[in-house]
């Protein structure tokens, strides 16, 4: 085994399809439609790239951009929107998500209710094995993740227990229905500074991009992608660290969480970047017929 064969935690990649019952991908992989469901985690908040729909890049689009490699009908649809809860997803995207009939569905759901919601993670298990229940129904292969450790993150970590009991759940959940685990929690990059926004709340680009290797790797499928080298962080003083907790609490914690709860009026109801299924290089927008062209 190589250095590249693991992660930063020295952990081998999981085999989360030969794990579940799949078969083991030696060469290529046998997908063709990829939808991607969730919050704006999925979507790619914290990765802007005006060239793309939405104007955002995420982990699921660098995915689907490897799955696409030398695959002429690989079509790829992101439908996830960023603020959604767990119910809003699951009512909102699984019914298109069906419709698009992909053979490999990505499922990230229930962050922003026990952050920001505080919701009970065992009330919101049961409610996701529900929408599980039915996306694995139509045969696809199915990934769910796990929550990152915000242990060591100023005020989301105090929702660490929460996580790890919802983690908990979802391991249940997966094996339930056969599901593939992309497990974050145990994604030791995530506690680096740099695979975060600066608003904390979000991914970075870095941090985009380690997650689409975790997920590329538990679907047992070879990619280029290396990960980011491991590096001493500054560790800066206590009365430092909590003046900055406060600016960033004031700055971007309670501006988006009362943008949640009333969202001013003229605003928009933002809506998925991808909503249909299409090449990777297009827009993945539907096609619009001029009046005479039908």
């Amino acid at each position: 085994m190589t250095t590249n064969d693991k992660d930063l935690s020295g952990r081998q990649p999981q085999g989360g399809v030969r794990g579940a019952g799949y078969p083991a991908i030696v060469d290529g992989h046998p997908w063709r439609r990829y939808v991607a469901l969730g919050d704006s985690f999925t979507e790619g908040v914290g990765d802007p790239d005006p060239r793309r729909p939405g104007g955002v890049r995420g982990w699921a689009d660098r995915v689907a951009e490897e799955l696409s490699a030398g695959r002429a009908d690989f079509a790829y649809a992101n439908l996830a929107v960023r603020g959604l809860l767990l119910d809003q997803i699951l009512a909102r995207q699984t019914g298109p998500a069906l419709v698009l009939q992909p053979d490999l569905i990505t499922l990230s759901a229930g962050g922003n209710d026990m952050v920001f919601h505080g919701s009970d993670p065992d009330k919101l298990a049961d409610r996701l094995d529900d929408g599980v229940a039915l996306l694995g129904s139509s045969g696809a292969t199915l990934v769910l993740f796990t929550g990152p450790d915000w242990g060591s993150t100023p005020v989301l970590g105090r929702n660490r227990s929460k996580v790890a009991v919802f983690n908990e759940n979802i391991r249940v959940i997966a094996s339930r229905h056969n599901a593939v685990i992309a497990d974050l929690w145990g994604l030791r990059e995530l506690r680096d500074p740099r695979m975060w926004d600066p608003d904390r709340l979000h991914l970075s680009p870095l941090g985009h991009h380690a997650v689409a290797m975790r997920v590329l790797d538990a679907l047992g499928v070879g990619h280029p992608l290396q990960p980011l080298p491991a590096g001493d962080l500054t560790q800066g003083d206590w009365r430092r660290a909590r003046a900055e907790d406060l600016v960033w609490a004031r700055r971007y914690l309670l501006p988006w969480a009362w943008r949640r709860v009333r969202r001013p009026a003229g605003v928009t109801e933002p809506t998925a970047k991808r909503p249909s299924a299409a090449p990777v290089n297009s827009s993945g927008q539907p096609a619009v017929v001029m009046e005479g062209q039908a």
